[in-house]
């Protein structure tokens, strides 16, 4: 059944925005423009995309446009649904053939318009031969804290990405039987995640073994009473979610039935305690003791992390960080337990989203084992 939805497309009144805040980040540490080489922060900025073979940057200005340099043209069609002021060409290639540096020839077709730009922002590491009149300074930081608090547009983005995942997670409890093999089952959930997206999707997860803790899949068959951890990460455009189920081969054993209620039980902690300004370290650790009561079963993985256009971002559910949770972030949980007695480990992966009274879970599929 295909998506209900238009194209995945973020909106051009949030890439304004976005755009205001840059400007903004500017104006304070006194610079006077930023250059965006990251596709992903294009996209981020002003809602163009296109494939990754091609490297598109925006420049923009502290009080002036914002300037897209393209690989292609762009059509009206295209434009209408993009939040820029200007467009130019940059030339990626002789008569179709791709040249080989595409960043070099984008910078090269934008410094001849760079005008009286003295300080230039970077959210990538700039060689200064490209910009040698200018004073570069790292911008990736502001960047970064720009991107922790998600806008309307990119909520709704992520929401789409986690129905491809929920229909993905359908098709693989309805076809995982002893026999078949986690190649096959692997390429059914890519179309599943395809035909929902409407378009072609990047990255699709990690962990596709069945009767092992994680991995990518391979022509193993499965085997009665095995689990299979599926670890699903849907990318479109730069965007991802990220989200787990654990699947038996057959019916469940009682082992693996009161594994998976321990970690519902974590899911009811995490719930009732996680806030805005609460350490996510504490939430780790209060976790992880609820877990350590098993003799044959480990937790050995962090307890959770943001996600939005990296695998993992800030906030980290992780002793060896010092994050704490932010109206705005949206981030997993991922309570696992493993062991031989589980034919593997059951892991359950839930998103949420934080907001000025709690979380809101985003993630609906049902976690039963079978």
């Amino acid at each position: 059944m295909p998506s209900p939805y238009p194209s995945l497309q973020l909106s051009k009144s949030g890439c304004e925005q976005r755009q205001f805040l840059i400007q903004e980040y500017l104006k304070s540490l006194h610079l006077d423009a930023v250059l965006i080489s990251d596709p992903r922060h294009v996209h981020y900025l002003t809602g163009y995309w296109i494939r990754t073979v091609f490297s598109p940057v925006v420049l923009i200005e502290k009080d002036g446009p914002c300037t897209l340099i393209a690989p292609l043209p762009v059509s009206e069609e295209e434009q209408s649904k993009i939040k820029v002021d200007q467009v130019q060409i940059y030339g990626s290639n002789h008569l179709g053939t791709i040249k080989d540096h595409q960043l070099k020839s984008a910078y090269e077709a934008l410094n001849k318009s760079l005008g009286p730009i003295k300080k230039l922002g970077s959210d990538l590491p700039l060689w200064n031969h490209f910009f040698p009149e200018m004073e570069i300074v790292d911008f990736s930081d502001s960047i970064l804290s720009m991107r922790r608090c998600k806008d309307i547009d990119e909520l709704d983005f992520i929401k789409q990405l986690i129905q491809a995942v929920e229909k993905s997670y359908q098709y693989a409890k309805e076809n995982l039987k002893a026999e078949i093999s986690e190649a096959d089952l692997f390429a059914g959930i890519h179309q599943v995640a395809t035909e929902w997206i409407g378009e072609p999707i990047g990255d699709v997860g990690n962990d596709f073994q069945i009767g092992g803790a994680g991995g990518l899949p391979r022509r193993k068959k499965a085997i009665q009473g095995e689990m299979a951890i599926l670890d699903l990460t849907i990318e479109v455009h730069g965007y991802r979610c990220d989200m787990c189920r654990s699947f038996s081969v057959g019916s469940p054993s009682d082992e693996q039935l009161e594994a998976r209620d321990s970690l519902l039980e974590v899911f009811e902690f995490v719930e009732k305690s996680i806030r805005p300004g609460v350490r996510c370290k504490d939430i780790y650790e209060e976790a992880y003791d609820m877990l350590d009561v098993y003799e044959d079963l480990s937790f050995p993985h962090h307890l959770g992390h943001g996600i939005g256009i990296n695998q993992h971002e800030a906030p980290r559910i992780n002793p060896h960080w010092n994050d704490q949770f932010e109206i705005g972030d949206v981030f997993t949980i991922e309570p696992g337990l493993y062991g031989d007695i589980l034919n593997a480990g059951i892991r359950i992966e839930e998103i949420y989203h934080v907001t000025e009274d709690g979380i809101d879970k985003m993630t609906q599929f049902p976690t039963e084992l079978s």
